[in-house]
C-alpha cells in the first residue's frame, strides 16, 4: 500500500486494488495541506474523533464521492445527519472486517465535540485507529496523550507503521510520543499534529532523533510504501 501524509494528521491510503481511504481530512481549513478537499478521491473516509481539525472535509469528501465514513457511532449518526448516505459506526474496543481489511478502534486520551451554529455538540469518546490491511497493520492514535493502554496495544498485534502525535498543548509532545513509541514496540513511527497552528510548533526531526532505527518524518505531500 501507499500512504500520504496531508499535514496535521490527514493521511490517505492507496491499496493495492485500487482502493482509496483517508483519514481525518482536514484540508479546506489547513493551511499547510497540499491538497484540496475537491480533489480527493476515496471510497471510505475514517475519523478518529470529533474536533473540528480531525472531521474536517469528511462530510464533503463523503459525499462527492460516495464514500463510505467509518468512526465511532456518534460521528456516524453526525454525518448522516449532514447527508452522508454511508456510514459504519464502531465503538471503543470493536472492529470489523471491511473489504479492504479490518479496522478497530482504540482507547484515546483525549476529548470529543463539535462546535456547529454556535452549540458543542457531542461526538462520542475519541479513539485511535489500528488498520489490519494487505498484511501488514497501521496505527494511528488520533489526538492522545501517553497512556498505558499503548502497551496493552503493542503486545496485542505486531505494529508496522504508528503515526502519534507529537504537538503538545492539545496532545501529548515530543518526549511522551517517545514513552508513547517504546510501549508501541512500532517498527516505525512518524509524527503528526504538529507545526498546522503557533500553539503546536514542534521540531519533528528532535523527536525522531530520539527513535534511532524507526522514527521517520514524513514531509507534507510524501509517500511511502509499507
Amino acid at each position: 500500500m501507499k500512504i500520504t501524509y496531508h499535514g496535521h494528521s490527514a493521511l490517505s491510503f492507496l491499496l493495492k486494488d485500487g482502493t482509496r481511504l483517508i483519514i481525518d481530512p482536514f484540508l479546506s481549513q489547513n493551511p499547510l495541506a497540499d491538497i484540496s478537499e475537491k480533489d480527493v478521491q476515496a471510497d471510505y473516509v475514517l475519523v478518529t474523533h470529533g474536533h473540528d481539525d480531525h472531521v474536517g472535509d469528511t462530510v464533503e469528501i463523503a459525499k462527492n464521492n460516495q464514500a463510505m465514513v467509518i468512526s465511532i457511532v456518534e460521528i456516524c449518526s453526525f454525518v448522516a445527519s449532514q447527508g452522508v448516505e454511508k456510514t459504519h459506526g464502531l465503538n471503543i474496543g470493536g472492529g470489523f472486517d471491511f473489504p479492504f481489511g479490518r479496522v478497530t478502534l482504540t482507547h484515546a486520551q483525549h476529548s470529543s465535540g463539535y462546535e456547529k451554529d454556535g452549540q458543542m455538540i457531542y461526538m462520542g469518546e475519541p479513539a485511535g485507529l489500528l488498520l489490519q490491511v494487505e498484511g501488514k497493520t497501521i496505527y494511528h492514535a488520533g489526538d492522545t496523550a501517553d497512556c498505558s493502554d499503548l502497551a496493552l496495544l503493542g503486545e496485542k498485534v505486531p505494529i508496522d507503521v504508528a503515526f502519534l502525535p507529537i504537538g503538545d498543548n492539545f496532545t501529548m509532545g515530543p518526549d511522551d510520543a517517545v514513552s508513547a513509541a517504546k510501549r508501541l514496540k512500532a517498527k516505525t513511527v512518524i509524527p503528526i499534529h504538529y507545526n498546522t497552528f503557533e500553539v503546536i510548533k514542534q521540531d519533528p526531526n528532535a523527536f525522531v532523533e530520539k527513535l534511532p532505527g524507526i522514527g521517520k518524518v514524513m514531509e507534507i505531500g510524501e509517500t511511502i510504501e509499507v
